[in-house]
């Protein structure tokens, strides 16, 4: 008798335990439970960063700006290298767009060359113009200083015409109707910039640029411009003179302000 009581106690004691176990199992099966659809409810409610869709869908070489990060795509968005710049020194400055593109001739985007021009530093008057730029598709990059001490840039355009010659035309410290423009040019690719002699024109610059190593343009003439205002260095920038044009009555009043001309044969031409 005692000895089938210690096996009744043997076979409750087992039963009880069991029990607790899958009573356990279940009741840990069922927090699981909860706690997934809790972190897919707050996923639904709180959604991570949308895919990245390259700014334009014409072209393989092209960027992002979204989530506030500046990526680029050689591939049509396939794959994307983030650039090591904060979005918001793209365009700092005098600037009054979306921030959904980047500004127009502020950089260079393509198989040889991706390059970038921006403002950075701590207050108003002690900002930096730098240029970040990679070669080798975003594999590495590279900062430069252009220049120093620059207030309120306004007009900023970079461009490389060959591997090592490139300018910079930027316009700061803009008050009312006049600023200063300023012509910086490199011959070692990027890694050092000189600047040019000053054309002293004191209107608004409207565009500029060099056609090849020696011969430059300055347009100005962008609040009201009457006729076409253009400055040209034939020198490296060393020298700037103004130019003239003959202009037939019926284009008065049309043509107005210039862009950079082109090389078409033995004379300049423009779009």
């Amino acid at each position: 008798m005692k000895k089938m009581m210690l096996i009744l106690s043997s076979l409750m004691t087992i039963s009880l335990s069991v029990g607790m176990y899958y009573y356990a199992k279940q009741y840990t099966i069922q927090q699981l439970t909860a706690k997934e659809k809790l972190e897919a409810q707050v996923r639904e409610e709180q959604p991570g960063q949308e895919p990245l869709q390259p700014i334009s869908s014409d072209e393989a070489i092209t960027y992002s700006l979204q989530n506030e990060v500046l990526n680029i795509t050689y591939d049509s968005g396939k794959s994307w290298t983030k650039v090591p710049i904060k979005k918001e020194l793209l365009f700092k400055g005098e600037y009054n767009g979306n921030e959904q593109e980047l500004m127009e001739n502020s950089y260079l985007l393509n198989n040889k060359l991706a390059a970038f021009l921006y403002m950075k530093g701590p207050d108003l008057e002690q900002n930096q113009l730098l240029l970040t730029y990679s070669r080798d598709k975003g594999k590495t990059w590279q900062d430069t200083v252009i220049a120093d001490n620059i207030v309120a840039l306004r007009f900023r355009k970079v461009r490389f015409l060959t591997e090592n010659f490139g300018y910079v035309i930027f316009s700061p410290d803009r008050t009312m109707s006049a600023e200063v423009s300023t012509v910086y040019l490199t011959n070692d690719g990027g890694n050092s910039w000189q600047e040019t002699v000053s054309s002293n024109v004191t209107r608004l610059i409207s565009d500029g640029g060099f056609i090849n190593e020696s011969t430059g343009f300055l347009s100005f003439g962008t609040i009201n411009p009457e006729e076409p205002d253009v400055y040209v260095t034939e020198d490296g920038g060393n020298t700037w003179s103004s130019s003239v044009f003959h202009i037939p009555d019926k284009y008065k009043r049309i043509f107005v302000t210039a862009e950079v001309p082109f090389t078409e044969g033995d004379h300049l031409g423009y779009w």
